[in-house]
């Protein structure tokens, strides 16, 4: 088999240019490496993730249960395995994925009690790593910023026009949980945990990127 690292992080913090730098850096010392992105917004497998953060179900996140939208990532999520990087990843391609299993962990768990937060792991790992049958990851860096830099990174993004934002986003207090159950994971499941930021601004990119790459070197 081959390896799977998984870029995860709240909103804002440079997912996606953080695993597109890692590809470029592990194809450059000769890897055989494939770069994915979940959610899988260019698939049909991805339709009812986008009914969801469009508010199809309700406008709040717990409008949906932990357990629901779950389902949703993770068929999206196994579509994209069958479809796109199986064979590759079974032939000793190293996969970096832009968010994964672990977004679930991390933006559902925040709907439940923290005492429930065990057993929807349970849960959630069964379904997705035994159950389906998509591979566990074997690397998660976790990219940390405060919340405060989070939001003002998205009204960046958005150039301030709330109206872009999903229903995870525009949800201050789903956000903060989603915070506090992501530094759980995080301990729980021995994510490398990345501190992003300094006196509260993010780090330079290229900062970022070289300390990424030493946590899965």
């Amino acid at each position: 088999m081959g390896r799977l690292i998984v870029i995860e992080g709240l909103d804002g913090a440079g997912k996606a240019t953080q695993a597109a730098l890692l590809t470029k850096a592990l194809a450059k010392e000769g890897r055989q490496v494939l770069s994915v992105s979940f959610p899988n917004y260019d698939s049909e497998s991805s339709a009812l993730v986008k009914m969801y953060l469009a508010g199809a179900f309700g406008q709040r996140p717990d409008d949906v249960n932990a357990y629901a939208a779950s389902t949703f990532y993770a068929v999206d999520r196994y579509a994209s395995y069958k479809q796109q990087w199986q064979n590759f990843y079974q032939n000793g391609g190293t996969v970096v994925a832009d968010r994964y299993t672990t977004s679930n962990a991390v933006h559902q768990c925040s709907k439940l009690p923290k005492e429930q937060w065990d057993e929807y792991l349970d849960w959630l790992f069964d379904l997705e790593y035994r159950r389906i049958g998509i591979p566990a990851p074997d690397r998660v860096v976790f990219l940390e910023l405060p919340l405060k830099v989070s939001q003002r990174l998205l009204a960046e993004r958005y150039h301030g026009d709330e109206n872009k934002k999903d229903i995870h986003e525009r949800d201050l207090s789903y956000l903060e949980h989603s915070h506090q159950a992501a530094c759980y994971c995080a301990e729980k499941l021995g994510w490398v945990r990345l501190d992003c930021t300094r006196q509260g601004d993010l780090l330079p990119v290229e900062q970022i990127a070289q300390m990424v790459f030493k946590a899965v070197e």
